[in-house]
């Protein structure tokens, strides 16, 4: 703001030019230093020397620049004077000037390039701070900001009187520029105007300079002239007057001309936008296209939604019904810590009840022989049920036993065979029956058994796959079968597939563990192709071991040939284009659907363990596709055989004793 603390009046100038800054400071000097009625000089240096008066049309220039500054004044009511000074060095002759008429405020304008447009290597609003008079407080203004301000130290010295001249052709009034709130009401009345112009001469090596005063008699000057170069200058003068009266008209066939181009930039502009409204009807055509995709999308993801929901509520039933079960566990847990040997969650039978059921071990009661020990089929309470009997050299200690069972008790899956009970004084394991016999049987046709048909086959694939899956989540460890292959996969009343001889593996030492499985490997061709061969080479078991398995179990079940080299023919077949390896029994296979079982199976049954899919996130989602097809065929009226029903479909439960301790 304007520093308001003199009483006495202030002398404000402000440099002008062409550019921007010198508009921004003008303006900033008529809001913040000066008010109605107030003196202003407007100051702008010529750079070209005009006293010799050959260029005549560059001084009309110059005081055409001043034109929109007095106007401004005028609308304002602030009392201007114009001062024009010719001189190359810009901030010389401004200083000069403030010394000279003892200016105590000075405004200058910092051009946003950082210089003046006639001086490009010169900083002047620095070079005017630095070298001012110390009474002239300089503001340099950048932007209509105040960028510097240097202020001054004293007051200034007094201005001494000037002798008066006569004025120069007092008739002489400029009118100036129309302003828009008065077009309509013809010429404005010409103001009264008075310009001091000072030119410089080097005389003696001493600067002389011009002063004259127009209409209304101030006379500002440092030297008296002689009366001949008076008069010079008065012609000068005319001449000058005359030529910015050209000057004017100029520039009103200018401002025509301009308003033809800017006619021409409007019509232009009409042409864009209709260019701009071609390509936003495009624009909004495509965005159509991309909400169809958005529309297909969304009902994709609300389909996906609907599943989560019911997943969520399955997921809700399943917390019930697992809390359910820790409270009732929370009920028998005094029972349980008061047992000695800590009973657990199954079925003990006495040794006699096991003998009375299998006919104390009858021959005709033997229903298989595995290689831990033969299996029985016996009923206990009236419920018909499958006893293994383990072989005495495969007996453990009592609690490595009791560890083992206890795991496998926790078991409650509708796809694993159920462990009803045991006698481990005697290693005997007693299991639900499955009256249809093992997968390997059906596939093979032994009893004269009919074909499976490719929807069962579908169906089985994913009930396994959902075993296997449960036990690899089992808590607090994964279950590792070791062992899986069809002979392993029992089949019930309703051929619904079940897993056995689950980590039965377990109950075996070491050294008879290694031996089992080197029988297998010599007697059992089959068996030996279901070892994941990093497990045979080091040791190292993982659920990556059963997906191997896995994969050759698959393709025994769209092939129904034996797990040796099945692998490798399979994928030659594929590799050549060719379905050959599908069961023959089987006239109605879904093609492209059993191609991409087949991959899905040779993907499971990689060398490598690092290149085998996710049972839960891979294989799992595509074998439930498939039963889904399977399901949706027999519904649609599939012509089955009368030897297999499809079991009612429902959701897999899962129910695992969390509070039993490994």
């Amino acid at each position: 703001m304007a520093e308001g603390q003199d009483t006495s009046p202030s002398t404000v100038a402000i440099a002008v030019d062409r550019d921007k800054g010198s508009q921004n400071a003008f303006k900033w000097a008529l809001d913040n230093l000066l008010h109605r009625g107030q003196a202003v000089t407007l100051v702008h240096v010529n750079t070209k020397v005009l006293a010799t008066g050959k260029d005549e049309f560059a001084a009309a220039q110059a005081r055409e620049l001043l034109v929109p500054f007095r106007c401004f004044c005028t609308r304002r009511n602030v009392t201007f004077k114009d001062v024009i000074l010719e001189d190359t060095d810009i901030a010389k002759a401004i200083v000069e000037f403030v010394s000279q008429a003892t200016v105590d405020k000075l405004v200058v304008g910092a051009p946003s390039k950082g210089t003046f447009v006639r001086l490009k290597t010169t900083d002047v609003p620095s070079t005017i701070s630095k070298i001012a008079p110390d009474f002239c407080s300089v503001y340099v203004i950048s932007k209509g900001k105040v960028s510097s301000v240097r202020n001054a130290i004293r007051p200034p010295p007094p201005v001494l009187a000037q002798p008066q001249r006569r004025p120069l052709r007092p008739d002489n009034k400029e009118k100036p520029p129309r302003l828009s709130n008065a077009s309509t009401r013809g010429d404005m009345a010409a103001e009264e105007r008075e310009m001091f112009r000072y030119g410089q001469r080097q005389t003696a090596n001493k600067r002389v300079f011009l002063i004259y005063e127009s209409n209304r008699g101030y006379h500002a000057g440092h030297r008296l002239l002689e009366e001949e170069e008076v008069e010079a200058e008065m012609k000068r003068l005319r001449l000058e007057l005359k030529q910015t009266m050209d000057m004017y008209s100029n520039a009103c066939k200018e401002a025509l001309t301009a308003k033809h181009k800017a006619m021409e930039l409007h019509r232009w502009k009409m042409e864009e936008e209709h260019r701009l409204e071609e390509a936003r009807l495009a624009e909004e055509a495509a965005l159509a296209m991309m909400e169809q995709e958005k529309a297909k999308a969304k009902a994709a993801i609300e389909a996906a939604e609907a599943s989560k929901r019911i997943a969520e509520l399955e997921a809700r039933k399943r917390v019930d019904a697992e809390m359910k079960a820790v409270k009732e566990a929370e009920e028998r847990k005094k029972a349980v810590d008061s047992i000695a040997h800590r009973d657990v969650l199954y079925r003990r039978y006495s040794i006699e009840e096991i003998e009375v059921a299998t006919d104390y071990f009858a021959e005709g009661r033997k229903v298989g022989e595995g290689g831990y020990g033969p299996v029985y089929k016996g009923q206990l309470e009236h419920t018909p049920v499958a006893i293994k009997v383990l072989r005495p050299d495969a007996a453990q200690g009592r609690s490595q036993f009791q560890q083992e069972v206890e795991i496998l008790s926790c078991i409650r899956h509708p796809n694993m065979v159920l462990l009803l009970g045991a006698c481990p004084e005697f290693g005997c394991l007693v299991y639900e029956y499955m009256a249809n016999g093992s997968l390997e049987d059906r596939l093979l046709h032994r009893g004269n058994t009919p074909p499976i048909p490719w929807q069962h086959r579908f169906r089985i694939a994913a009930e396994i796959g959902t075993g296997l899956l449960f036990l690899h989540q089992a808590k607090p460890k994964p279950l590792v079968h070791r062992d899986l292959k069809p002979a392993n996969i029992l089949l019930d009343n309703n051929y619904v597939s079940k897993i056995s001889d689950v980590g039965l593996a377990r109950l075996v030492p070491p050294s008879v563990a290694d031996n089992v499985t080197q029988y297998r490997m010599t007697s059992t061709a089959g068996t030996f192709c279901y070892i994941d061969p990093e497990y045979q080479q080091t040791g190292m078991l993982g659920v990556k071991s059963d997906i191997y398995s896995f994969g050759i179990l698959l393709l025994q079940l769209i092939t129904g040939k034996p797990a040796m080299g099945l692998r490798h023919h399979v994928e030659h077949s594929i590799d050549r284009e060719e379905l050959e390896f599908l069961d023959p029994t089987v006239p109605d296979w879904p093609l492209e659907d059993a191609l991409r079982l087949a991959k899905t199976a040779l993907k499971c049954a990689e060398l490598r363990r690092k290149d085998r899919p996710d049972l839960g996130k891979v294989v799992l989602p595509e074998l439930n596709r498939l039963r889904e097809l399977g399901e949706n065929s027999m519904q649609n009226g599939f012509p089955g055989s009368s030897h297999y029903s499809c079991p009612n479909q429902s959701q897999v439960s899962m129910q695992v004793d969390q509070n039993t301790e490994s």
